[in-house]
């Protein structure tokens, strides 16, 4: 007789409000539906991504109280959280929940932990502190660790010094259609919507965007589309509205399911000033849809055979001049297209992401052995 009950993962995040590693978890957990039972913890006691979650699934917010800025402050409590549900696999992401891995040393429960890239303080390099605490937390106590992006492979294996035969690079997967629908090219009376889909943070550096559509506005007619919601849409805002072009940006706010906006854009910007894998990138493309991106992160690797002139480096001035050259290539747009969905079909399918993953979580000795 098999044991049918549902494997119990516990997964713990900086926040629970929708971002790549939230929708992407909810991505999996919509998919593999009943074969596990979720407990979600999160730094801020927040659970908005939760909005995503089909009713199949089998999870609960867990909120706890959270000491800010206690560096190891709360190893205690989330150790005695560990002892108490004895979940079959704790999944911990990204800096902001390493505690998590703190707390689960020595070892109560196996662990997994994800790093899909970072903030703003760590977009130009590697803080010290934080790479002798990946060292220990992970390295030395041996946890397995799962990368989003090449680059952050690297970052690993050489900054962290982790061994390769822990580290496993699992890309990215989005829904990509067989084949591509007609895109709209008469672009309403010559306007290019151009749009977004990024957390209102520092790092998406959304200033860098409406600078740039100011630039090209002032040219020809054009509409901004930016999808998401954050700290600093007050400030974008009054941007918009100190470069003249309010009128024509349109600021949607959180979304549940922010890639349902994607069919209005005819061009995709990413002005971010580090990433790894943008998933709304490859969602971009897999409808087929021109890019215009900063060169961060796996970007540049993503776009090498698809449109490798579409990149500059994180730099506003750099930025504006890609932006308005593309929007002038319009004729390279279809080849574009056709490109692009065939890299992310080739190599950013969903239904791979989908079965890597799952072995993960459930604990296959062929999974574990490859991490």
């Amino acid at each position: 007789m098999t044991d049918e009950r549902p494997r119990h993962l516990l997964h713990a995040f900086s926040t629970f409000q929708l971002g790549g590693p939230q929708a992407r978890f909810t991505e999996l957990a919509n998919a593999l539906g009943p074969m596990f039972r979720h407990t979600i913890v999160a730094m801020d006691n927040r659970f908005d991504a939760g909005e995503r979650l089909h009713a199949s699934v089998n999870w609960t917010p867990m909120p706890l109280p959270v000491i800010k800025g206690g560096a190891l402050a709360n190893r205690g409590s989330f150790r005695q959280v560990l002892r108490k549900l004895q979940p079959d696999l704790l999944m911990s992401y990204n800096w902001g929940a390493i505690e998590w891995a703190a707390a689960n040393l020595p070892s109560v429960c196996p662990q997994i932990h994800v790093e899909d890239g970072f903030g703003p303080e760590e977009a130009r390099q590697q803080l010290p502190r934080r790479v002798w605490m990946r060292r220990a937390l992970l390295g030395w106590a041996r946890v397995p660790l799962v990368v989003i992006s090449r680059q952050l492979e690297q970052t690993a294996l050489q900054v962290w010094k982790l061994p390769a035969s822990r580290v496993r690079f699992i890309a990215n997967g989005v829904n990509v259609p067989d084949m591509l629908e007609p895109r709209r090219r008469d672009l309403d009376e010559g306007v290019i919507r151009i749009g977004t889909v990024a957390g209102l943070r520092p790092e998406k550096n959304i200033a860098r965007l409406v600078k740039a559509f100011a630039r090209l506005h002032a040219r020809q007619p054009a509409r901004l589309i930016i999808v998401g919601s954050g700290p600093l849409q007050a400030d974008l805002q009054q941007l918009a509205q100190a470069l003249g072009v309010a009128d024509d940006v349109e600021f949607t706010g959180y979304l549940s399911d922010p890639a349902t906006r994607l069919k209005d854009f005819d061009l995709f910007a990413l002005s971010s000033d580090t990433e790894q894998q943008p998933i709304a990138l490859l969602e971009a493309m897999a409808l087929g849809m021109p890019v215009v991106a900063t060169a961060v992160g796996d970007v540049p690797h993503i776009l090498a055979g698809v449109s490798p002139g579409n990149t500059c480096p994180p730099d506003d001035e750099a930025f504006a001049q890609l932006m308005l050259r593309v929007a002038q290539a319009r004729a390279d747009w279809a080849g574009w297209s056709t490109k692009g969905h065939a890299v992310v079909s080739q190599s950013f399918a969903k239904s791979a992401m989908l079965a890597q993953w799952q072995a993960l979580w459930s604990g296959l000795p062929s999974a574990a052995a490859s991490v």
